[in-house]
């Protein structure tokens, strides 16, 4: 069932959000000033792709994690949680479109605060 839903999510949309998590990565990745929060980049990048059967668990990165967490919340987190907030709440109208909901509202969490995460199997 996992591997349906994967494709499925792949195949509607799984693929864009992943790449953009990729190229976002790829730019943070560029910047010098972007280098701390690109691991988590491409970790949400990992985790767009397929989402279904993996968790989002806490490696409580400490001090550092919780400063990052706090700038990546204030610049950026935020409003791309909102995103994957309006999309869950479009897709749980209909009953077919509750898993895919669930999934966005993983994203929205991991995307308020990626640093000292972890994506793990369920």
């Amino acid at each position: 069932m996992r591997l349906l839903l994967n494709l499925l999510w792949f195949v509607l949309g799984g693929w864009i959000s992943g790449t953009l998590w990729l190229l976002a990565g790829l730019v943070l990745a560029v910047t010098i000033v972007g280098l701390p929060w690109t691991p988590a980049a491409f970790r949400i990048a990992g985790f767009s792709y397929w989402p279904f059967g993996r968790v989002v668990v806490d490696q409580g990165g400490g001090t550092t994690s919780v400063l990052l967490n706090i700038l990546w919340f204030l610049l950026a987190g935020w409003w791309l949680a909102l995103h994957h907030i309006v999309l869950a709440a479009a897709l749980a109208v209909t009953i077919i479109g509750i898993p895919f909901a669930w999934q966005h509202v993983k994203l929205a969490m991991l995307s308020l605060t990626p640093v000292g995460k972890a994506v793990v199997e369920a």
